[in-house]
C-alpha cells in the first residue's frame, strides 16, 4: 500500500496563512492596540451603568497589572491565577501577566472548595487575582477555609505548605450597577486590587516592555483546566503562540469582513471563550460584549442594546434566550455569526445566511485544529470537519497498535501542530504524545481521499447498535433543535437484541411540554434510522449530573436511563 492511501494529512505551512501577526500574548495586545487605539474594544453594562474601554485603555490597564507584578516579585514565567467572571479586569490581567513574563492560569468560578483546593495545587501558582464574590460564592472565605495562614500572613509573605509556592493574593469587588455592589474584603496576605495596582506606580513601562520583548511564541503562555467530567481536571499548559495564532485565525476561518461586536454567557475559564471572542472582536477592531455569568433576559438586553454580532453559547443557553419574557420583544437584528444558532435564527428579527462548517478541536489543541472556512460552498466541505488547518498535521490510527490506517478507514484522530498544547502538568512528554509528537485524541473518524476530516465521535461514547456505529453528538445536534428541549444526552444502553439501544435522554425548558412520539418523528426525518432513538426519557436538572461546566456526565446518564427502563419493564412485565 502506497503511503499515498495512508491517513495522514498535513495542512498548507503556518507562515502561508493570512491575517497572522505577533505570536506572543502581550505582542499581540501591542498590534492590536497600536491598529485600533481608540476605538472601543469592551463593553460592561449593568442597566444603565456603561463601562467602555479603548483598546489603549485594555494596553494601559494591562501595563497597570504587569507593573505592579513586576512590583511584587513575580518572575519569568511565574504562574498567576486568574478566578474572575468575564469582566474587564480578567482581560487586563490575562494580557498583564504576559506582558510582565508570567504565565496567567484560568481558575474556573465554579469551583467547590475541594476543586479550587486541587487548582491552586496543581497549578503552583505564585499569586491568586481573584473575585470575592460570584453569586452565592465567597472565594476570600473559600481560601480563607483552605488555607488559614492566608488571614495571618502579609502580602507576598505568605508561608503555605499547602501551597508552597502562593505568597500573594489580590481581592476584586462587585462591579458598577449591580443591585448590591459587595466589596472585597483584604487582611493578611490578600490586598485589595486599588492598593495592588498602586504598588507598580514606580516601576517604568519600558521594563514591562522590555520583559515583553524578551518573551518567545514557543515560551508558555497559560494554563487551563479540563473540566473533569471523569477524573480531577488536568492542567493543559499551551504556549504564548497557541493563542496568539487561533485568535489571528478566527476572523479568516469565520469570514469575518467588517468588526464584530463579541458575546459570550460562559467564562473565560475556558479555552473556546478566551480565543474565539477575544479572537473575533480584537481581530477585526470590534469590541468583546461582557457579561459576567449566563443571564438569558440580560444576554437579550446585551445583544440589543449593544448590537451584538457574534453570540457564543451552547443549545441549551439558546433555548433559555427563547424562554425569557423578553425574546418575543428583542430586536436582535444586529446578529450575523451564531455557530450552532438554528434556535436564535427562528427569532423574527434574525437576518442571516451564516453558517460555518463543523470544524474539530478541543483545549489540547486550544481550540479548531480542522476546519473550512465560513464561505466555503457547501459541496466542497460535505458534512466533514474541514482538513488540518495551517501547521498542522493528522493522522488515523488503529486505536490498540497506533497504526496508521488507510484512508477511509474509522480510526483515533491524532494530531499535532503549532497550537498543539505543550502537555499536561506533572505528565511526562510521553505520557501526553506519542513517538513522533502527535496527541491521540481519544476521538473517532476517517480522512476520504481529499484530505477532508470525518469525525464520528468519541470512542468511548460511541454507540454500537445492531452492528453500526451512532455518534451520540449527532443525534443530540438534532434534538438541541426542537423548540423546548434545554439539554439532551444521547446514550447506549444494553439490548439482548442491538447490543445497545439509542436512547435520547432530555431535560426540558422549564414549563415547556415535549412527547417522545413526537421527538422521534423528529428525528427520523432529519438522520438515518438506526440513529433514531428507540426511546426517549425525560429528566430533570437534579436528574442530571452536571459539571462546572454544564457539560454532562455521560456515563451517570446512562445509568440512569437503565435504571428508569429497568423500573418500566418490572413494572410492564
Amino acid at each position: 500500500m502506497g503511503e499515498a492511501a495512508l491517513s495522514i494529512v498535513a495542512g498548507p505551512p503556518l507562515d502561508q496563512e493570512a491575517g497572522q501577526g505577533a505570536h506572543t500574548i502581550g505582542g499581540y495586545l501591542r498590534e492590536i492596540a497600536s491598529r485600533y487605539g481608540p476605538r472601543e474594544a469592551l463593553v460592561l453594562r449593568k442597566g444603565a451603568h456603561r463601562l467602555a474601554w479603548s483598546y489603549a485603555d485594555l494596553l494601559d490597564r494591562s501595563l497597570d497589572v504587569a507593573r505592579a507584578l513586576v512590583a511584587s516579585g513575580m518572575g519569568k514565567d511565574s504562574r498567576v491565577g486568574i478566578l474572575m467572571t468575564n469582566r474587564p479586569e480578567f482581560l487586563s490581567s490575562l494580557f498583564g501577566v504576559a506582558l510582565a513574563g508570567g504565565v496567567p492560569v484560568a481558575l474556573s468560578t465554579f469551583s467547590t472548595p475541594s476543586e479550587l483546593d486541587h487548582l491552586v495545587k496543581a497549578s503552583q501558582a505564585s499569586l491568586i487575582l481573584f473575585e470575592q464574590h460570584v453569586l452565592k460564592k465567597d472565594f476570600h472565605a473559600m481560601l480563607t477555609g483552605l488555607e488559614p495562614a492566608i488571614a495571618a500572613a502579609a502580602p507576598g509573605a505568605l508561608v503555605s505548605e499547602r501551597y508552597p509556592y502562593l505568597r500573594h493574593l489580590v481581592s476584586l469587588g462587585g462591579v458598577p450597577g449591580d443591585a448590591d455592589p459587595l466589596e472585597s474584603r483584604a487582611g493578611g496576605a490578600v490586598e485589595h486590587w486599588a492598593s495592588f495596582l498602586a504598588r507598580g506606580a514606580q516601576v517604568p513601562d519600558a521594563l514591562v516592555l522590555a520583559r515583553a520583548d524578551g518573551v518567545h511564541p514557543t515560551d508558555t503562555g497559560g494554563i487551563f483546566f479540563s473540566s473533569g467530567t471523569t477524573s480531577l481536571p488536568k492542567g493543559i499548559v499551551h504556549s504564548q503562540r497557541a493563542f496568539a495564532i487561533q485568535w489571528w485565525r478566527w476572523p479568516r476561518v469565520f469570514a469575518m469582513k467588517q468588526p464584530v461586536r463579541s458575546w459570550t454567557g460562559n467564562g473565560f475559564f475556558w479555552s473556546g471563550n478566551i480565543s474565539m471572542v477575544v479572537g473575533t472582536a480584537f481581530s477585526t477592531g470590534g469590541a468583546v460584549i461582557l457579561q459576567r455569568y449566563f443571564d438569558a433576559e440580560e444576554a437579550l438586553f446585551l445583544a440589543e442594546a449593544e448590537k451584538v454580532s457574534f453570540l457564543n453559547g451552547r443549545p441549551h443557553q439558546w433555548a433559555r434566550l427563547q424562554a425569557a419574557p423578553n425574546w418575543a420583544s428583542a430586536d436582535l437584528s444586529s446578529l450575523r455569526y451564531i455557530p450552532r444558532g438554528e434556535l436564535i435564527w427562528q427569532h423574527p428579527t434574525v437576518r442571516t445566511d451564516w453558517q460555518v462548517p463543523m470544524s474539530f478541536g478541543c483545549t489540547e489543541t486550544m481550540t479548531i485544529c480542522t476546519s473550512f472556512t465560513a464561505d466555503t460552498e457547501q459541496a466542497l466541505y460535505e458534512g466533514s470537519f474541514g482538513a488540518p488547518l495551517p501547521g498542522n498535521t493528522l493522522k488515523i490510527v488503529e486505536p490498540i497498535s497506533g497504526r496508521v490506517l488507510p484512508r477511509g478507514q474509522i480510526g483515533e484522530m491524532c494530531i499535532k501542530g503549532p497550537t498543539l498544547m505543550s502537555g499536561y502538568l506533572g505528565k511526562a512528554p510521553e505520557e501526553c504524545f506519542d513517538a513522533e509528537g502527535y496527541y491521540c485524541s481519544g476521538d473517532g473518524g476517517y480522512v476520504d481521499a481529499q484530505g477532508r476530516f470525518f469525525w464520528e465521535g468519541r470512542l468511548t461514547d460511541m454507540i454500537k447498535t445492531g452492528g453500526a456505529n451512532v455518534a451520540p453528538i449527532e443525534v443530540d445536534d438534532v434534538i438541541a433543535r426542537i423548540p423546548g428541549v434545554k439539554r439532551t444526552q444521547t446514550v447506549g444502553v444494553p439490548d439482548d437484541l442491538l447490543g445497545e439501544m439509542v436512547v435520547a435522554c432530555i431535560v426540558p425548558v422549564d414549563g415547556a411540554t415535549l412527547a417522545e412520539a413526537d421527538v422521534i418523528a423528529h428525528c427520523k426525518a432529519e438522520i438515518a434510522s438506526f440513529k433514531v432513538p428507540r426511546r426517549v426519557l425525560f429528566f430533570t436538572d437534579e436528574d442530571y449530573a452536571i459539571t462546572g461546566s454544564e457539560k454532562v456526565k455521560s456515563a451517570q446518564v446512562r445509568e440512569l436511563a437503565v435504571r428508569r427502563l429497568d423500573r418500566e419493564n418490572a413494572a410492564t412485565g
